[in-house]
């Protein structure tokens, strides 16, 4: 079976270098693609899928925040146990 792109021909390359494939493999694979002008990949890698802004104000976050004093929050923890 020939090699469908040269990011196919170079992963094959790296599996020859790691020895997870024999040289005679990756020949054959080569030999069957010949000198073909070979795409950098079969289809187009997956682009990042962004979220579209929304045209509404930003909500305000609804979470409490801390406002007691630091001395306060200590005792009341140490009121809890």
């Amino acid at each position: 079976m020939p090699f469908k792109s040269k990011a196919q021909r170079r992963k094959f390359a790296e599996l020859l270098v790691t020895g997870k494939i024999t040289p005679e493999a990756y020949e054959r694979w080569n030999k069957e693609t010949g000198g073909a002008e070979l795409p950098e990949r079969v289809r187009p890698k997956d682009k990042k899928k962004t979220r579209k802004k929304t045209t509404k104000q930003a909500v305000p976050s609804r979470r409490k925040k801390a406002t007691q004093p630091k001395a306060r929050r200590k005792a009341k923890a140490k009121r809890r146990g």
